[in-house]
């Protein structure tokens, strides 16, 4: 007798066929974590050349690293380099050293940061909910794979984290140790009540007692190595922000010296120094109190304490950056946590240690934004480690919608109707319902900023034209109307009811702005402002003569050493660089020529006689121009 087999009829009846098959929803789960890793970070990522002004600084310290052989010293323009730790330079050299010096070995450990803390994400939302299932006594594979699908591609597809993802600087790379470090406590945390549970009842049934290890859990000493990796990313702030955090969860649940105790927490201490502090004795050791007073004191007490380098904010800076930096999921935070109630302390405290996610993430949350508030020096980058617990906390918000209906029992059925927090049905679906009309009224007014955006754009005195050029390519009103549309559908889909879709519109809407609007503009914005300069940088380093000195007039673009390989003189004013070329000119032993690359304003504001130099290539506002100190001083000499 032969067996029909069923063949899926619609994309639903697919999927649960996929995600009844353990082997094949692990699979699936795999391929989705590669697309989207793919997509956001892997996409053109070495593309798009170095980004003037941060991103060049760390490719060429780390360049000098790999050429010279100081795995210790960050060096930059033949100057030492002490605004960030060693770990990101280390991770550039490696990629250097494995795939050749470009733009995709700069960029590389930013990606893979940002790829790593998608697949732990994935994997704890994961576990998280399969042992909330395992309480219940039920089985909903679908919420069990949707809600952390939906958190890796939340991640993954937002903008701060796309910026900072694809920029070959620190910011990425704190976040993946950080994130990582504190995803690693909690499963180490809840995994620790797992086992003890079962100890105990091993003790009871056993006539032996079973010693308890003296080493942590597996989680919890990759939480200490990777807080050692944060340290040797940033700093301090490394082993701060994430033991606020830590220890703000253990206080709020009422196990302080129980974690304490079962994480072995003096001998994770003495593996975080014996990771980080090496590196620390000895860049002290060499360079003595300029590192100190460089790194600890100004990149880090100052910052914290004071205005660094007008990087200045009214206190509700990062209330805007998480609003852009999240969006368009950043309207659903305040519904995300108020559903979490964390003023029920004693219902949280008698949660199983598995089902205190929501929380942990809510603190992590609340504990980084808190911290860079009060901080004097704000910059967009520094609340993106926060963003996996946006995402963690507004995919639980959705996981409610991912049920199996068919495998839950009635009573459960019953329980997640008239209890859940976030059911479309309850009282608290009020919440849920002006965030979704707020999502229509904030893509509505992104439109409306897309069909102005030329007029909204400012000045770039390094990509003049750049202006006209967005508006002729047509860009903005194709970005308005993507998100015009967007709008409009999640309208609709309010007025129908359809709750569980509205994510999913969000998160596609992204996608078709990433690939239609965001990479395009990305391309034309390298072709304008970056790519003269590169192609200039390439030919002062092939012409430069032994001895002739390569300076750069009006303003600091740090690609201009990466590209040229050469050592770069800096001069802001134009009156300064004639003062310096007066000088070598006068002198009886000089170099027999200057190299000056500068925008062509500023040549002429140099006011040089036509025969003292030579137009060596120009373009876009630049022009590299060769000055002859021998023309010079035989031109005066026939004068006098």
């Amino acid at each position: 007798m032969r067996t029909k087999l069923s063949v899926p009829r619609t994309v639903g009846q697919w999927f649960n066929n996929i995600i009844r098959r353990p082997a094949l929803a692990v699979t699936a789960s795999i391929l989705w974590l590669i697309l989207i890793g793919w997509l956001a970070f892997g996409w053109n990522l070495g593309n798009i050349g170095l980004i003037d002004e941060t991103e060049p600084l760390f490719a060429e310290a780390s360049r000098q690293m790999l050429v010279t052989g100081d795995w210790i010293t960050p060096f930059f323009n033949g100057e030492t380099r002490f605004d960030k730790p060693v770990l990101i330079y280390w991770c550039q050299a490696i990629a250097y050293a494995i795939i050749g010096v470009n733009e995709w070995a700069v960029r590389l450990p930013s990606a893979i940061a940002a790829i790593g803390v998608i697949g732990l994400v994935f994997y704890t939302l994961h576990w998280h909910l399969a042992k909330s299932d395992e309480l219940e006594r039920v089985s909903r594979p679908k919420r069990r794979y949707l809600t952390p699908a939906l958190a890796a591609a939340l991640i993954a597809f937002n903008p701060e984290v796309i910026v900072w993802g694809r920029t070959g600087v620190s910011d990425m790379l704190l976040t993946g140790c950080m994130a990582s470090a504190l995803l690693c406590f909690f499963l180490g945390y809840a995994g620790k009540g797992e086992q003890g549970k079962q100890g105990e009842r091993e003790i009871t049934n056993s006539q032996f007692p079973i010693p308890n290890s003296q080493f942590p859990n597996k989680w919890y000493l990759a939480f200490y190595v990777l807080i050692a990796g944060a340290i040797l990313t940033k700093g301090p702030v490394g082993i701060v922000l994430p033991g606020l955090i830590v220890l703000a969860f253990v206080l709020y649940v009422g196990k302080l010296r129980e974690v304490l105790q079962e994480m072995r927490f003096l001998l994770g201490l003495v593996i975080i120094l014996g990771l980080s502090v090496p590196w620390y004795f000895l860049v002290i050791w060499r360079n003595g109190w300029n590192y100190i007073n460089s790194f600890f004191g100004y990149h880090n007490l100052e910052r914290f304490t004071e205005v660094v380098n007008g990087h200045s904010a009214p206190w509700y800076f990062y209330f805007i950056v998480v609003l852009l930096g999240f969006a368009p999921y950043s309207v659903y935070l305040p519904a995300a946590l108020v559903r979490l109630k964390l003023w029920q302390r004693l219902q949280w405290r008698n949660q199983e240690r598995s089902q205190q996610l929501g929380l942990f993430a809510s603190i992590w949350f609340l504990g980084v934004f808190s911290f860079f508030t009060v901080a004097v020096t704000k910059l967009p980058s520094y609340v993106l480690p926060l963003m996996p617990a946006a995402a963690i906390l507004v995919a639980l918000l959705w996981s409610d919608f991912f049920q199996d209906t068919n495998e839950v029992t009635k009573i459960t059925k019953e329980k997640l109707i008239t209890s859940s927090p976030s059911s479309p049905s309850s009282p608290s679906s009020s919440s849920l319902l002006w965030s979704g009309w707020l999502n229509v009224v904030f893509l509505t007014a992104l439109a409306v900023g897309m069909f102005h955006l030329s007029q909204l754009l400012g000045s770039d005195q390094a990509a003049p034209d750049f202006r006209l050029l967005i508006q002729k390519s047509g860009l903005p009103t194709l970005g308005g109307w993507i998100l015009l549309t967007s709008a409009v559908g999640i309208a609709f889909l309010i007025i129908i009811r359809r709750w569980s879709l509205i994510i999913g519109v969000n998160l596609l809407v992204f996608v078709a702005f990433l690939s239609f609007i965001l990479m395009p503009t990305a391309f034309l914005m390298d072709h304008e402002r970056q790519l003269p300069l590169r192609e200039l940088s390439v030919v002062a380093g092939q012409v430069q003569q032994p001895k002739e000195e390569f300076i750069m007039v009006g303003f600091k673009k740090p690609s201009v050493v990466f590209y040229s390989h050469k050592h770069v003189n800096f001069i802001k004013f134009t009156r300064d660089a004639v003062a310096l070329i007066d000088q070598q000119a006068a002198q009886p032993v000089q170099p027999t020529s200057l190299l000056i690359l500068a925008e062509q304003k500023n040549i002429v504001k140099m006011d040089l006689q036509p025969d003292y130099y030579e137009n060596l290539a120009a373009k876009g506002a630049y022009q590299l121009i060769r000055v002859s100190f021998k023309k010079m001083k035989s031109q005066k000499l026939n004068i006098s």
